[in-house]
């Protein structure tokens, strides 16, 4: 008997993460108004900006049914394997009370729920963390302390071109204080111990955020330390590739990957978006 390991699509991985490390994904939903698609699975991130420029209705997100995640869980309990269930912060989305729901229904099926208090590839990090160490036999108690303490040291910076976004998706969180008075001022959000979206610092001028940037993140983990890092972006590939260059002259990079957020994490951050997930190992 193993363990599986179960995530949600706000963890940004790309399907062929998701089958090299035999991670199940329950995908949230993305609504245009009457149209709905499941994230990365009928909408992916080009399709979604496609929409985004063509349709009259502003975006919305719906968490999975318990149901979603039952149809999971039903599978992986002919396997006779334990889960563990890894998903993101319980203040950002009700996706974990779906997932606690449909656990209850399974009462033969042992699940294990971890708020990684986190999102995007910082949630995505800890699942595949937490799926090597199932591959590798580990048991469910020592997987989720290890996942658990990875949480404990992950940190989210991120830059946003709006606020727009995260004010109509009602995820701005502490950040509600900065609307209003960004004019000429960059802002740089995290996602903190909490769970929650709350301003880190404010900088005028769009060329002075990555440089203090990189020093938050020296304040919070020493340059030459080794880490763990995902660059994220949305529509800006090339400002993001700068960020992943300029983080790898500072750290020693014991895995890094890049790319672009899905339709759910972009429905709340819009476009020109550049973000860093990372822990120290």
């Amino acid at each position: 008997m193993g363990v599986r390991i179960v995530t949600d699509s706000t963890s940004d991985l790309p399907e062929s993460t998701l089958k090299q490390y035999g991670i199940e994904m329950v995908p949230l939903t993305v609504h245009f108004g009457p149209e709905a698609f499941l994230d990365s699975v009928e909408m992916d991130a080009g399709a979604f900006w496609a929409k985004l420029r063509t349709s009259p209705h502003h975006p919305k997100t719906a968490q999975p049914s318990p149901g979603d995640f039952l149809k999971v869980y039903e599978k992986l309990a002919g396997t006779g394997d334990e889960v563990i269930s890894i998903h993101i912060s319980t203040k950002l989305s009700g996706t974990m009370n779906s997932s606690q729901i449909a656990a209850q229904m399974m009462p033969n099926l042992k699940v294990t729920h971890v708020d990684t208090r986190s999102a995007t590839w910082g949630l995505g990090m800890m699942a595949i963390e937490a799926s090597r160490m199932a591959k590798a036999g580990k048991s469910t108690e020592s997987i989720v302390s290890a996942v658990e303490a990875i949480a404990q040291r992950m940190h989210i910076f991120f830059t946003l071109d709006t606020l727009e976004f995260l004010q109509k998706n009602g995820r701005i969180g502490k950040a509600q204080a900065l609307l209003g008075g960004l004019l000429g001022i960059k802002p740089i959000l995290q996602v903190d111990r909490e769970g929650v979206v709350a301003p880190a610092d404010k900088v005028r001028g769009k060329s002075k955020v990555l440089p203090r940037a990189l020093e938050m993140m020296q304040e919070r983990v020493p340059a030459g330390r080794r880490i763990k890092v995902a660059v994220l972006h949305t529509q800006v590939p090339d400002e993001a590739q700068r960020w992943l260059e300029a983080i790898s002259k500072l750290y020693q990079i014991d895995e890094s990957w890049f790319g672009e957020v899905g339709p759910v994490i972009a429905t709340n951050t819009g476009p020109g978006t550049v973000g860093v997930c990372f822990y120290e190992v």
